[in-house]
């Protein structure tokens, strides 16, 4: 099911807006130019529908429990959150996982990245992999599908890797400590990905699942202006893995940028992470200017 952007706001019905402008201000990654009226078009309807699936399937587990004679489980309602580099993913997670938070029957709502699992880079460097950084051999799947795994047992902890992405690695011994939320949100570039030979895929773990889509060439005109941002922010730290892009002008850091995304990332969208746009539970397309135009709904 389509719907335009009035169509889908009209969706909202009653639904209040639960963040003000200072909140989105802490929520908005780096060039990113989200505004209440978006969050208010495209978010509250969205946090409607995800609260109404969230509460029924609550419903079948405490269905599900009473027929067997046990306990209700404490199982987390996962969603992925999928896309390419540059689209928005981290700032759409972090803003999404702060308006479901405001829901009174699952106000415990965790976010993990999948930049978390991927293998450290002295492995990547031994497997030669480092310029393919963010495919899906990149990733350690295994580590990621027993994360999954657990977290869907209703184990009372689970730990995840933390990724820098200053140093552009994992963090030894630093892990995120996962205690049984009401909803996940698992934000990352291959989660709808399957046929490798395995039987057991990461979406697998999904309730639901989220593509945000738009145009090539304008994401990658948003890599470039973050790469930008990038050279006089965090490229800036002296233990940032780019710092050598800090001194770069901006005309050879365009072409820089450009390079990148022709080698790495635009070839890693077009090859791995678009092909899987349609097993999306919901795709949010984009416009130009990061606006939603338009929503697809997958049927129930």
């Amino acid at each position: 099911m389509t719907f335009d952007r009035d169509e889908w706001r009209d969706l909202r019905a009653a639904t209040p807006l639960t963040i003000r402008e200072k909140d989105l201000g802490a929520l908005r990654g780096i060039n990113d130019r989200i505004d209440l009226k978006e969050v208010d078009d495209i978010y509250v309807p969205l946090t409607r529908l995800l609260n109404l699936y969230v509460t029924a399937t609550q419903s079948l587990h405490r269905v599900s429990a009473t027929f067997l004679g046990t306990i209700v489980p404490k199982v987390p309602y996962v969603i992925g959150v999928a896309g390419s580099v540059a689209v928005g993913k981290s700032t759409f997670a972090r803003i999404l996982q702060a308006m479901l938070g405001r829901w009174p029957d699952h106000p415990k709502v965790g976010l993990v990245t999948t930049d978390g699992f991927l293998y450290p880079n002295h492995v990547l460097e031994a497997r030669r992999l480092m310029n393919r950084k963010g495919f899906p051999e990149s990733y350690d799947t295994r580590l990621l599908l027993a994360f999954l795994r657990e977290l869907k047992s209703g184990a009372s902890e689970v730990r995840a890797p933390v990724y820098s992405h200053v140093v552009y690695d994992i963090v030894p011994g630093e892990e995120a400590l996962i205690q049984q939320p009401d909803i996940l949100i698992l934000e990352g570039l291959n989660l709808l990905q399957v046929g490798d030979g395995s039987t057991e895929f990461v979406s697998d773990y999904f309730d639901f699942s989220i593509y945000i889509d738009a145009d090539e060439t304008a994401i990658e005109q948003w890599y470039v202006e973050r790469f930008l941002a990038l050279r006089q922010t965090v490229f800036q730290d002296p233990a940032s893995f780019f710092r050598h892009y800090a001194s770069l002008s901006e005309t050879d850091a365009i072409e820089t940028a450009r390079g990148i995304w022709r080698e790495i990332n635009g070839k890693n969208l077009v090859e791995n992470i678009l092909p899987t746009r349609e097993r999306a539970s919901l795709i949010l397309a984009m416009a130009t200017d990061h606006r939603v135009t338009s929503v697809a709904l997958r049927k129930l």
